[in-house]
């Protein structure tokens, strides 16, 4: 199993590609990258976390850095620490939706969010010249223990303007939380009791053994969903081990579809008074209905590459109200620029609160689309070329991005393509207005890489 480097750090299977010698090198690599002050360390709870914290935390104090550990968090919990703590950076340990054999890092700047490519473009040759100078005993560095960010977090959230407490609070929301026994089995119910909530915690229990595979798909969501209708609940949460991607299940026991989690909280924000008429950011692979919600509101939509910083650095260029990915990442540039499931939250429920009625009947107030996900094989095959020829043979029938692989919009729909970073295939997605619509799009596009 070969080890994973992309702009969202490094993560393999804990023992084979992610080993204790891999886990020093990229700490003390970064260590050596960043500039004076502090390192904030947090972990996302599975099993492997403590030991390799022991390990960053360990080498970071041997290249002379003083750690300030969090214990599990979120890693956007480690993103505000960072920010708080005015740190050289932070490292959430966590492999994000990965399997449970899984683990890695994500390197956070002093600015409190991921490194751009830029920044891991210098990062890199650091960790693999190697050779680095660790400290004499006069030198080590100091660790610091902290546990109250899970409750600034909280309230960090609760302080923003855009989430209405009280009228959250008057509609007594029943909701069963599924935190994967992982980083969000404590926060996520703390903050939904704060919001006067009654919560039915499901998986909460935060041992680090994964109750179910971690990415909240609706395939995975299924005892999530049972529960929902079982206690006549207004709505389900999952998160993922990180607390960083955001899904419901609606009070019917039907998902609420991961794209709809930011469609819903743009709608929201642009309809809400606080958007001073600022703009909103998402990735080439969301959903085509936020440009709708956008064009509801008067407001403009940009798209970027993949890539959460990707989506962060272009909100902070544009002055976005908000943006984040459709695979359930909200980002509130009002609390930071990360992906927030605790911001996510606050915002879906003062929507629903404000609207007034069920979480289907929201999802039915939104523009409906429908998302097809597939991939073809390229083994052997030039992902250039491929690309370049299904561009020329689409021609001047459709509006062409190639700011991130392909992206392809029609009149009835629109296609993404972009190529695996670990594997010999090319991802496609692809939504139309009706399932048969995304899948003979779908279709379309599989037969023009034949």
């Amino acid at each position: 199993m070969s080890l994973m480097v992309s702009i969202s750090g490094v993560r393999g299977v804990v023992g084979e590609s992610l080993t204790p010698e891999v886990i020093v090198r990229f700490a003390a690599g970064f260590a050596a990258y960043c500039g004076p002050g502090p390192i904030v360390i947090g972990r996302d709870g599975r099993v492997t976390g403590a030991p390799i914290g022991h390990i960053v935390s360990s080498t970071l104090l041997s290249m002379g850095r003083d750690v300030v550990a969090l214990g599990v968090v979120p890693t956007p919990t480690v993103g505000l620490a960072v920010e708080a703590e005015r740190a050289a950076g932070g490292i959430s340990i966590t492999a994000s939706h990965n399997p449970i054999e899984w683990n890695g890092l994500k390197f956070i700047g002093p600015r409190g969010m991921f490194l751009n490519a830029a920044e891991n473009g210098t990062l890199g040759p650091i960790v693999q010249r190697g050779g680095f100078r660790f400290a004499g005993w006069k030198q080590t560095g100091g660790h610091r223990r902290d546990d109250t960010y899970l409750a600034k977090h909280i309230d960090a959230v609760l302080r923003l303007p855009s989430v209405r407490q009280d009228a959250v609070r008057s509609r007594g929301f029943r909701v069963v939380v599924d935190c994967i026994n992982a980083a969000g089995g404590a926060v996520v119910p703390q903050l939904l009791d704060r919001l006067g909530c009654t919560v039915i915690p499901l998986n909460t229990e935060m041992s680090g053994v994964f109750s179910r595979p971690p990415e909240p798909l609706p395939e995975h969501l299924g005892e999530l969903a049972s529960a929902v209708t079982r206690e006549r609940a207004d709505l389900g949460i999952a998160v993922d081990p990180d607390v960083d991607r955001l899904v419901f299940i609606m009070e019917n026991g039907e998902p609420f579809g991961e794209e709809y989690t930011i469609a819903s909280v743009i709608d929201y924000v642009l309809g809400s008074g606080d958007s001073r008429g600022g703009d909103i950011v998402v990735n080439l692979s969301t959903t085509r209905a936020v440009d709708d919600i956008a064009a509801r509101h008067g407001a403009k939509v940009h798209r970027t590459p993949v890539g959460e910083i990707n989506v962060a650095e272009k909100m902070m260029q544009t002055g976005a109200v908000a943006g984040g990915e459709g695979s359930g990442g909200v980002i509130h540039p009002g609390l930071h620029y990360m992906r927030d499931a605790l911001a996510g939250i606050g915002l879906v429920l003062s929507h629903l609160a404000g609207f007034g009625g069920t979480l289907s009947g929201l999802k039915e107030s939104l523009p409906d689309y429908v998302i097809r996900k597939s991939a073809v094989s390229i083994a052997g095959r030039d992902a250039g070329k491929l690309i370049d020829d299904l561009a020329l043979k689409v021609g001047s029938s459709a509006r062409i991005n190639r700011d991130d692989g392909l992206r392809i919009d029609f009149d009835d729909g629109w296609v993404h393509l972009r190529k695996s970073n670990t594997e010999p295939i090319m991802r496609i997605i692809a939504e139309g207005a009706t399932a048969g619509d995304a899948d003979r799009l779908l279709a379309r596009i599989r037969k023009g890489l034949d």
